[in-house]
């Protein structure tokens, strides 16, 4: 009986020991994990590096591209307008009597377009000439009268009067008759004359459209954000949609947005001497603003930032990773212009979206045929 208890508890104790040689988690070689725990613990002490940071760094190919000042390019979509245009209608009605202009032809300012039926008009001019003929002989007279003493002042100064009121009734005759008279306002083409010569017309009737097209206008539309880069005497290039490049400077921005758009009206002014430029034709805008410093890289460069803005990456010098917001100054053949990078960084041209900004690389120039297949791939996407 004694026996038996004595190998119960033999074997609780045993059971015991198990359970907490268990419990340290230690199902291995105890001697191989200490010596294994032992050696990187003094490896560590000693500044060796650890098994993962053996690794070695990325290669990536970078440029210092040169640097050159560039005109900011400003695109937009537009259309030609006219200088000034100007739509002709008649102060009274009337029968059309006169009309010297057809469409398409130039005149100056002040030339006839149209004239109305006015006989008794024209009648009341020449009566009023008449009439002031008349008062200018009675008053030299009295003026001969007076100087010898015979004729009394009072009557010199009813002849004086006279005069005056024939010359003030003359005037009034001849605003009448200018009353059934159209002239140009300006140099011009007439463009639409929708009257025929004695059809009558009403007070206020449209006969007539003279437009203003040297200089021509081409108008267009600037963001809020482009605003700043301009100024008026800028110079522009404007390439119509016949496929014909014009030069062109800014004569005006608007200082008002559209509030359907947030955007600023722009006027540029073309010399259109001959006319070859109509108005209302599609034309593509783009403004010249100042130069700003800027490199030429090409389009596979541009990523995205870990904020999700638009820039670069480069290598600092210390060969890390770093990022760098770009200005877009202008989109050419040859590749993007980009505004905002440091003059000594080293541009990452390929591996730049396998990299994060901090990471250690192993950075190598890019050759100059590797550029130009970058700008070629780039290019031939577009």
């Amino acid at each position: 009986m004694s026996k038996f208890r004595f190998h119960k508890l033999a074997a609780i104790v045993v059971l015991i020991g198990f359970a907490a040689w268990i419990g340290t988690g230690e199902f291995s070689s105890v001697g191989s994990a200490s010596a294994d725990n032992q050696k990187a613990a003094e490896a560590g002490k000693a500044g060796q590096p650890k098994a993962e940071d053996a690794a070695p760094a990325r290669i990536v190919k970078v440029v210092k591209p040169p640097r050159d000042e560039h005109a900011r390019a400003i695109r937009i979509s537009g259309l030609t307008e006219a200088d000034k245009r100007a739509v002709l209608a008649t102060r009274v009605g009337g029968i059309i009597d006169k009309l010297p202009v057809k469409q398409g032809d130039r005149v100056k300012t002040g030339d006839l377009i149209l004239m109305l039926a006015a006989e008794e008009k024209i009648s009341a001019v020449d009566n009023a000439k008449a009439l002031l003929a008349q008062r200018k002989a009675e008053l030299d007279a009295s003026e001969r009268l007076a100087k010898s003493g015979n004729l009394p002042k009072l009557q010199l100064d009813t002849a004086r009067s006279n005069l005056a009121a024939a010359q003030s009734q003359l005037d009034a005759a001849q605003a009448e008759l200018e009353r059934n008279e159209v002239k140009a306002p300006f140099d011009g083409v007439v463009d639409r004359v929708p009257v025929e010569l004695g059809s009558a017309v009403m007070q206020g009737g449209e006969v007539a459209t003279v437009l203003a097209l040297d200089p021509v206008i081409a108008r267009g539309e600037v963001s809020e954000r482009d605003l700043g880069y301009l100024k008026v005497g800028d110079k522009a290039s404007v390439r119509l949609v016949s496929g014909r490049t014009v030069e062109g400077t800014v004569r005006y921005i608007s200082r008002d947005a559209s509030s359907a758009t947030r955007t600023f009206r722009v006027e540029i002014a073309i010399p259109n001497a001959d006319g070859s430029i109509p108005a209302g034709m599609t034309a593509e805008i783009a403004l010249s603003a100042q130069p700003t410093d800027a490199v030429v890289l090409p389009r596979s460069v541009v990523t995205l930032g870990n904020k999700g803005d638009l820039g670069i990456r480069a290598v600092d010098k210390a060969d890390k990773v770093v990022f760098f917001p770009i200005d877009i100054v202008d989109d050419t053949p040859g590749g993007l212009v980009l505004g905002g990078i440091p003059a000594d960084a080293r541009v990452i041209v390929a591996g730049q979206e396998l990299v994060t900004e901090g990471d250690v690389v192993q950075p190598v120039e890019a050759s100059a045929d590797e550029i130009k297949k970058l700008v070629g791939d780039t290019a031939s996407t577009q």
